[in-house]
């Protein structure tokens, strides 16, 4: 059948029937006279095993993993609702306390006495170590955030604005082992900071979905960080090109690389506050 039969006999989009297919976890094959895509009544009921588990909050990896054998979907059923009853259970929790405290006077901040709703407090805060592993890492939040971005392209566009006049009427868009391999009007000098506008509105969204698929937490946190840095890169690649055509550097690859290490590295810092300091409590 075809990709519109398998939509509508599954409910399931096509963009996720593709997905799951790019991920490789159905395999239709090709019809060699007409190359379309033919879909099997195998894969029209693995592509609705595949959505009902995502429903379940299970990860593709672990799909991946059950499909292949290397783990069983009961110990998979098993862990996942050992983890959503610890969710649930910390959301009663949070419920009953946000009620009580609602049945009360009306509530402020200045009246506000933790201690009234907290007898071990100690022992509170460690109960809730990840939020305050969450505020440890707010670098994240602060270079992932909408006023990072629109700094970095305010500088894109400033950047291309004031540099346009003095630039050459062509301008240097690609190297091959430090020579020019490609030039273009200088106008392209504008498409830097467009391209801001387009990571930020258009493919932020992409890289979201991505990660919310593999990691169910902290999707957002990282998903904004990478747009961010995409668009630093983009906005020191722009720099090199200034200062390139004005011989000022020779070598793209410096500019990225120290990039590349200070962007990695305050991600992996993050990274390990948010996931190996949870693992230890």
């Amino acid at each position: 059948m075809t990709i519109k039969e398998v939509e509508e006999k599954t409910g399931i989009v096509r963009s996720s029937v593709r997905f799951y297919e790019k991920e490789k976890l159905i395999h239709p094959v090709r019809n060699n006279r007409n190359g379309y895509r033919e879909y099997t009544e195998e894969d029209v009921q693995n592509i609705k095993k595949i959505a009902y588990l995502r429903t379940l909050g299970i990860s593709l990896e672990n799909i991946h993993r059950i499909i292949d054998h290397e783990v069983s979907l009961q110990v998979v059923l098993e862990r996942q609702a050992d983890a959503l009853e610890s969710q649930i259970a910390d959301l009663e929790k949070y419920h009953y306390i946000c009620k009580k405290m609602l049945t009360e006077k009306e509530m402020t901040y200045e009246d506000l006495e933790v201690e009234a709703y907290v007898t071990e407090l100690e022992e509170y805060w460690k109960n809730n170590s990840k939020v305050f592993r969450l505020d440890s890492v707010g670098f994240l939040y602060l270079w992932g955030g909408l006023l990072a971005w629109g700094g970095i392209t305010a500088v894109c566009f400033l950047l291309a604005l004031l540099a346009y006049p003095n630039l050459p009427s062509q301008v240097p868009i690609q190297w091959n082992n430090g020579e020019i391999s490609l030039q273009i009007g200088k106008a392209f000098i504008f498409v830097y900071p467009a391209a801001c506008i387009i990571i930020r509105f258009f493919l932020r969204q992409f890289i979201w979905r991505w990660l919310t698929l593999r990691l169910f937490c902290f999707s957002d946190t990282i998903c904004d960080y990478v747009t961010n840095c995409l668009c630093f890169v983009i906005l020191s690649v722009e720099a090199f090109t200034i200062f390139y055509v004005n011989g000022m550097m020779q070598n793209v690859t410096t500019i990225l690389t120290a990039d590349a290490v200070v962007l990695v590295g305050i991600l992996l810092i993050g990274w390990y506050k948010l996931t190996v300091g949870q693992a230890r409590d």
